[in-house]
C-alpha cells in the first residue's frame, strides 16, 4: 500500500518524554518493585493510553479518586498534581501515598499559595477541567479566577486591580499564553507574575522544535493521546502556521488520505508519548516505501528530577 507522494519523514527534536513524565512512570515502576501489585494510581499517571496499559499489565490499578482505593493500600498521585483535599482524603484512608506530581507543577502550586497568602487575587491561565488546573485551583479556590482566553481577560473585574497576580498551567501554547499575559498587563499594569515562566521547558522546547521544521513539511503528525494537553498544543502550533497537522495515538490511526498531497511529513510526539511509538510510525512509513527518514538538528535536554521522597525513604508509611 502506498503512502501517497511521501518521500521523506522529518523527525522533530526534542520530542517525547520529559523529565517529569519519566519520573512519574519510574515512580509507579519503583512502587511496584518495592510493595508488589497492586499499586493504585489516582487518575492516569501521565496522559498516554499506551503508558497506562503497559503499567496496568504490570499491576498498576488506575482509579478516579482516593475513595476508590482500599484503606491502607499504596496510592500514587499522578504527574499533574492534586488539590490539598485529595491529600487529606488519602490520609483519612491511611493510604501509603506517593506523590509523583511534576516538580514544575509543584512550583506553580507554591506560587498560588504565596500569592493567596499575600492577599492577591490570582488569575490562573489554563484549560478548565484539566487535572493540573483542578489541582492548582484547589490550593486557593477562594482566591483564584480561571482564564482561558482573551475574552475571559476582557470580562475580568477584580475587586482590587492593584492586588492581582497571574500563574499558568505548565502545558499551554507559548504564543497564546504570551498574548493573554500581554493583555493582562495592558489592562492591569500592576499585575504580578511568576519570577520565571510557568510553561515548562519541555512544552516550550517541543513547540519551538515544531516551528523550526514547519517550512520543510507538508503535514505534521503528532503522536499523543487525546487528553494530552501538550500534544494538542503541538497540533495547534502547526495549524496556526498554516500547516496541516493531525494527532494520532499510534500508527493505526494514520489516515492515508492525509498523505495524498504530502511529500515531506513531519513527525513529533508529546511529552507523555514513548519513543517506541515514534519507531512504530517510522516503520509504518518504511513498509510503504519511504526510505528517507531524517532527524532535525538535536536539542539536548538534560533535566532530571529525583524520585519522590516517599520512594527514597520507603519505610515511610503515610503521606
Amino acid at each position: 500500500m502506498a503512502a501517497g507522494l511521501v518521500k521523506r519523514v522529518l523527525l522533530a527534536s526534542p520530542r517525547g518524554f520529559c523529565a517529569g513524565v519519566e519520573r512519574a512512570i519510574e515512580t509507579v515502576e519503583r512502587a511496584l518493585e518495592l510493595y508488589g501489585a497492586p499499586v493504585y494510581v489516582r487518575k492516569q499517571i501521565v496522559h498516554n493510553a499506551h503508558v497506562v496499559r503497559e503499567l496496568e499489565s504490570r499491576g498498576a490499578v488506575f482509579v478516579s479518586e482516593v475513595d476508590d482505593v482500599p484503606e491502607g493500600a499504596v496510592c500514587v498521585f499522578s504527574a499533574h498534581g492534586i488539590a490539598p483535599a485529595v491529600r487529606d482524603g488519602a490520609a483519612a484512608r491511611q493510604l501509603r501515598a506517593i506523590d509523583a506530581t511534576c516538580p514544575l507543577v509543584t512550583k506553580v502550586h507554591a506560587q498560588a499559595r504565596r500569592f493567596a497568602a499575600d492577599g492577591y487575587t490570582i488569575v490562573l491561565i489554563g484549560h478548565a477541567g484539566h487535572e493540573e488546573v483542578e489541582g492548582t485551583l484547589g490550593e486557593a479556590p477562594e482566591a483564584i479566577v480561571l482564564v482561558e482566553s482573551l475574552e475571559d481577560v476582557a470580562a475580568l473585574t477584580p475587586a482590587d486591580p492593584e492586588r492581582l497576580a497571574y500563574i499558568t498551567q505548565t502545558t499551554l501554547s507559548v504564543d497564546d499564553t504570551a498574548e493573554i499575559v500581554a493583555e493582562l498587563r495592558r489592562r492591569f499594569p500592576a499585575i504580578r507574575g511568576p519570577q520565571t515562566e510557568d510553561i515548562c521547558y519541555a512544552t516550550s522546547n517541543r513547540q519551538w522544535a515544531v516551528k523550526a521544521m514547519l517550512e520543510q513539511v507538508d503535514l505534521l503528525l503528532v503522536i499523543g493521546s487525546r487528553n494530552s494537553s501538550n500534544s494538542n498544543r503541538l497540533v495547534e502550533t502547526a495549524r496556526a502556521a498554516g500547516v496541516d497537522a493531525q494527532l494520532i495515538d499510534d500508527e493505526s490511526e494514520i489516515d492515508e488520505g492525509w498523505l495524498a498531497d504530502a511529500e515531506t511529513v513531519g513527525l513529533t510526539s508529546g511529552a507523555s508519548a514513548p519513543e517506541s511509538l515514534v519507531r512504530r510510525v517510522c516503520d509504518w512509513f518504511r513498509e510503504r516505501g519511504v526510505t528517507e527518514i531524517d532527524a532535525a538538528p538535536t536539542v539536548h535536554e538534560d533535566v532530571v528530577f529525583r524520585l519522590p521522597v516517599e520512594l527514597r525513604r520507603p519505610d515511610r508509611s503515610a503521606a
